[in-house]
């Protein structure tokens, strides 16, 4: 078998932790993990919003939810809120969950625009659960008496940095061993290229049989040393700035997170228990990093934590995340733009896609080949989704958005749109993860207006389908005020962790 005895983990932050707890949790003890951080270079996170698998991925490594919300601060989130992008004043959400109801076996979205389009009302959330209970502050993990009714998709808002400090601890008591040290050197063999070990500043040698570049925006193994290339997608996304402070909480926090389009990009919202977290992405060469900054702490809800800091990178994906024995994961594997929270979900893609393709120290090179070759689509569908934000847009009051608005997109992502404008649908597929539900939200939310529908949607009678719609927006209001309030619950979660009832 020649199985892989020593993973080495170079970097630590959020990807680097997240990737350790995985790997011990399902290696057990057939294999070594180390994973190698210094404390004098910094993590990106800056406060993080997610996406409903993160609730899976904690599971998975087995995680206590309230322990969890309690040591990172969190909050629950059950969708985005977009102001100000299709134009100033407008502003819509993108929630998490289902639309509607299954009904016929296509997507509700069609049985929804055929009523809509016959003059019923426009706001699709009154079919949305979890846009109800994001507007009026509510929240449960269930709808039902004694925690019995249907799913609520739901995500996280927390705080990064102690976010990867409890994943370090819980990888620790797995057995990750953690080393302390500025990697200086990357050895490699004379022959194959492949890494054999990691030199320190002090002079330290860190062998492995695997290694996974958690090394950020540098990719000190995956670009540095084994030169996987990058492929840029600055034409689309141009943002390539963001300045970032938290500042003191003035309320008690949202179920959501929220993205409002500025000048020259878009200012993020993230409310979490202790503070809130705020950021201005931008396109530097529309606005200089000292007005971003200035600009962004005129706009905060309360006292700013702290001066703002500036984070560049370039969006994009290295050509290849798995090269010979290393496996690039996070920031070191290409960055999108944090505008729908998809950060942490590739991250949580890739360990899962690690796990299942996980290798031996022969490195059969399909198994490099497969995983490229399902990373590549999951991250180009995700970057078409961001884009479609930027190009669906009226707003032309600055240069940035004349850009944007005008300019030329993905042939993939032009299919979508004009498949949408047809019959509401994009054909989204099942390695995809947005779904027709958050294509839809997106695309109505900015203005896309569909002309028709799935011709099924025609199966019901006009009778019919009102009192099924009528029954349908009904219940969805019922769950909705059945929820508990959102700081209500919080509290409920911090008082068992203090010992109160």
């Amino acid at each position: 078998m020649n199985p892989i005895r020593d993973v080495v983990i170079v970097g630590g932050g959020t990807a680097g932790w997240m990737t350790a707890a995985a790997l011990a949790r399902r290696l057990g003890n057939s294999a070594r993990i180390t994973l190698v951080e210094s404390e004098t270079i910094g993590t990106v996170g800056v406060g993080e919003a997610t996406i409903p698998p993160i609730v899976q991925f904690n599971r998975f490594i087995g995680i206590d939810e309230d322990a969890f919300v309690r040591e990172t601060q969190a909050t629950f989130k059950l969708g985005i809120e977009f102001v100000d992008w299709v134009r100033p004043g407008h502003r819509y959400i993108h929630p998490f969950g289902l639309l509607g109801a299954d009904m016929n076996e296509i997507s509700f979205n069609h049985f929804w625009l055929r009523w809509m389009l016959a003059g019923g009302d426009p706001d699709p959330t009154l079919f949305s659960t979890e846009a109800q209970a994001a507007h009026a502050g509510r929240f449960a993990r269930t709808a039902g008496a004694g925690g019995k009714g249907p799913k609520i998709f739901y995500a996280y808002q927390f705080d990064a940095g102690l976010y990867a400090v409890f994943l370090r601890r819980f990888s620790e008591a797995l057995g990750v061993v953690r080393i302390e040290g500025r990697v200086t050197e990357v050895a490699q063999h004379g022959e194959t290229g492949f890494i054999e070990a990691v030199i320190l500043e002090d002079g330290r040698r860190i062998a492995g049989d695997l290694f996974v570049d958690c090394s950020g925006f540098r990719g000190l193994l995956i670009e540095e040393a084994l030169h996987a290339g990058y492929e840029e997608w600055s034409q689309w996304l141009p943002a390539n700035r963001a300045a970032a402070v938290p500042c003191e909480r003035i309320r008690p926090p949202e179920p959501y997170t929220r993205a409002t389009a500025r000048e020259a990009g878009w200012q993020w919202r993230i409310p979490l228990q202790h503070r809130t977290g705020n950021g201005y992405v931008f396109s530097e060469a529309h606005l200089s990093e000292d007005r971003a900054a200035e600009l962004l702490l005129s706009r905060l809800d309360g006292k700013p934590q702290g001066d703002p800091r500036i984070l560049r990178f370039t969006t994009g994906r290295r050509r290849a995340t798995w090269v010979k024995n290393c496996v690039a994961i996070g920031l070191s594997s290409g960055f999108l733009e944090p505008l729908e929270s998809t950060s942490i979900h590739l991250i949580h893609a890739a360990i899962l896609k690690l796990l299942a393709f996980f290798p031996t120290r022969d490195f059969d090179p399909a198994l490099a080949a497969r995983f490229n070759g399902e990373m590549t689509p999951l991250i180009e569908g995700i970057r078409d989704f961001l884009i479609a934000h930027y190009k669906c847009v009226e707003r032309e009051d600055t240069e940035f958005w004349r850009y944007c608005r005008h300019m030329a997109v993905p042939d993939s992502l032009t299919a979508k749109i004009e498949l949408f404008r047809s019959r509401g649908e994009v054909l989204s597929t099942a390695e995809d993860l947005f779904k027709e539900v958050n294509w839809f939200a997106i695309l109505y939310g900015q203005e896309v207006k569909p002309q028709g529908y799935h011709p099924l949607a025609d199966a019901l009678s006009d009778a019919d389908l009102a009192g099924a719609l009528d029954q349908i927006r009904a219940i969805i209001r019922q769950r909705a005020e059945s929820l508990a309030n959102h700081q209500a619950f919080l509290d409920g979660i911090i008082a068992r962790g203090s010992g109160n009832p």
